[in-house]
């Protein structure tokens, strides 16, 4: 790993908002680090709340949905809410039709089915409607490139709302609304929001029109919680105070399904990493190994005996998934080996029985051992259907755009994308995506960054340093989880390996008399020679709490460790 030491702030600035917060130099360097330089931003940081949400009518096209949403909740219209089946997907059609079945009984939902429909809107899903008389449609983290699609559904005289926040291409589809943060002509303050977030605006639109406010609407924040999560957005601005919010649900009075899902896993109070480790991943299992409908099913039941009963598949699921992606990442990297894959600029690997549910994780895990951006393809249908994943700092949608001449369909984000071609077009996709890459990538890409945001000494390290370090959380994307460096520690003698197959390190550090901390790097096990013979190396690593038999003491979770 490269390891980049953040930029330190002005000291003067340091001082100033030291003295104004009444914080050490710590703190208010992790602050400033953050943007946040004055009384104010730091209260809005610390305590996020509903005043930090925009209002939702800012977002183009929100009024025109609000319109024919109420027209329709007068007329008793048949309303369908169709999401994606990913956690963002589910999450947010179980918030929009819990909304609107508090204001009307005729709603129904759908979520496509992942080997049949494929990504987004579908023709299929566009035909359930129509023969079973719904007149409007709802899509939430989807549809903003179906454009084909709304035509179809237009001419059976079915309407469309788009909820989305993926980019959208030059020409948006003809629907009734489309609301997209990232839409050239949109105004909305904040762009980052993630589907079910989109959702929660409208039906936080829809609430103030009933003369409601957002805080009536707190009981839902546990879903958006829970998309943010894993749809790994930016925890900053808009989405902090969700998240913020929605956590405190979760652990306080979460719906249901929620709380069947923490029973099943048996943690008492989650952060957003366990809602992204233990959570989502089940969620996510219903759409990879069975169908979207089951999370659905689990997300807006109000019994909660019933809804233990689906946390049980639900977690059967997730076992089965975990259990698939091993075998595949095992025959994944077999096949890079032989082929020498890890030689070029990518890794792209395919093979026609590989599990379609699980290959955008095994193109994470393929990240892992080579660190290039990585499709893993398998065969779906007449057509071969991938997972992208990129490094940090590569724009992986930008690279597939470049392609696009092989590609029939492709979608995502900068990091994570999907798309389907024909099997005649792989190779020559292949050799195209290897070349764009390599003319367009910087080479330091390739090596893990690792972002230290500031060397400290070991004699800084503290319950009260790290009591305001747990008012940083939520942690995500914006607001990493701060990474510090120490240099010149040395391990007190006892250093080991542990873990099946001496996997992982561990060892007390010091770094002048007095200093001694536990350190586990989890992964490191490789490097207990740097630690040998007490000769001195430097720790990145996070501050963490150790919870033993009733007892907390502070320890150092190790990122990496160099001589």
């Amino acid at each position: 790993m490269r390891w980049t030491l953040k930029p330190k702030p002005e000291p003067s600035k340091v001082e100033e908002l030291k003295k104004e917060l009444q914080v050490d130099e710590i703190v208010a360097t992790l602050l400033l680090q953050r943007g946040i330089d004055t009384y104010e931003a730091a209260k809005t940081f610390f305590r996020p709340s509903f005043e930090d949400l925009h209002d939702p009518f800012l977002m183009k096209d929100m009024d025109k949905a609000v319109a024919r949403i109420e027209r329709a909740i007068a007329e008793g219209e048949n309303i369908l809410v169709y999401g994606d089946y990913d956690v963002d997907g589910t999450t947010a059609v179980a918030l929009m039709s819990s909304y609107l079945k508090t204001r009307i009984d005729s709603i129904s939902t759908y979520i496509p089915d992942r080997y049949d429909e494929g990504y987004g809107v579908s023709y299929k899903g566009i035909d359930f409607a129509d023969d079973n008389d719904f007149s409007l449609i709802i899509a939430l983290d989807c549809g903003v490139k179906a454009i084909d699609k709304v035509v179809y559904a237009n001419k059976k005289g079915i309407d469309f709302i788009i909820c989305d926040h993926h980019r959208p291409a030059e020409k948006l589809p003809e629907a009734i609304a489309v609301l997209d943060p990232k839409r050239d002509d949109c105004d909305y303050p904040f762009k980052e929001l993630c589907g079910c977030g989109v959702g929660f605006k409208l039906i936080t639109a829809l609430a103030q029109n009933q003369g409601q406010s957002v805080e009536d609407l707190v009981e839902y924040l546990d879903l958006v919680a829970t998309a943010i999560g894993a749809d790994i957005v930016p925890i900053v601005d808009e989405n902090r105070a969700l998240a913020y919010i929605g956590l405190h649900v979760i652990n306080t009075n979460p719906r249901p399904g929620m709380k069947a899902i923490i029973a099943e896993v048996k943690k008492e109070k989650l952060t957003i990493t366990d809602v992204v480790f233990i959570i989502a991943p089940r969620i996510n299992a219903a759409g990879r190994m069975k169908h979207g409908n089951h999370a659905v099913t689990l997300l807006t039941e109000t019994d909660f005996n019933l809804a233990a009963e689906y946390a049980v598949d639900i977690d059967q699921f997730n076992t089965d998934r975990r259990e698939t992606d091993k075998r595949i990442t095992k025959e994944a990297l077999i096949q890079i080996r032989e082929n020498k894959e890890q030689e070029g600029f990518t890794t792209v690997v395919y093979h026609e029985d590989w599990h379609k549910g699980v290959i955008g994780i095994v193109a994470s895990r393929l990240i892992e051992t080579y660190y290039r951006p990585t499709l893993v393809f398998t065969k779906s249908g007449d057509k071969l259907a991938a997972s992208a994943r990129s490094v940090k700092g590569f724009d992986v949608y930008n690279a597939l755009e470049a392609c696009s001449e092989f590609i029939e369909q492709f979608g995502g984000h900068k990091y994570a994308a999907g798309l389907t071609l024909l099997p005649e077009n792989y190779n020559a996709f292949k050799a195209k995506f290897e070349s764009v890459v390599k003319d367009t990538i910087d080479p330091k890409l390739l090596t893990p960054e690792l972002k230290v945001d500031l060397e400290i000494d070991l004699g800084h390290i503290n319950d009260k340093l790290m009591r305001i370090l747990k008012q940083f959380a939520p942690f995500g994307p914006g607001n990493m989880s701060p990474t510090f460096m120490t240099q010149g520690i040395k391990d007190t003698g006892w250093g080991k390996c542990v873990g099946e197959d001496d996997k992982h390190l561990r060892f007390t550090a010091t770094q002048s008399f007095n200093d001694k901390i536990v350190c586990i790097g989890f992964g490191l096990g490789d490097k207990i020679d740097i630690i040998k013979n007490r000769k001195p190396f430097s720790a990145a690593y996070s501050i963490d709490e150790n919870q033993w038999n009733g007892n907390v003491s502070l320890q150092l979770k190790l990122k990496d460790i160099k001589p």
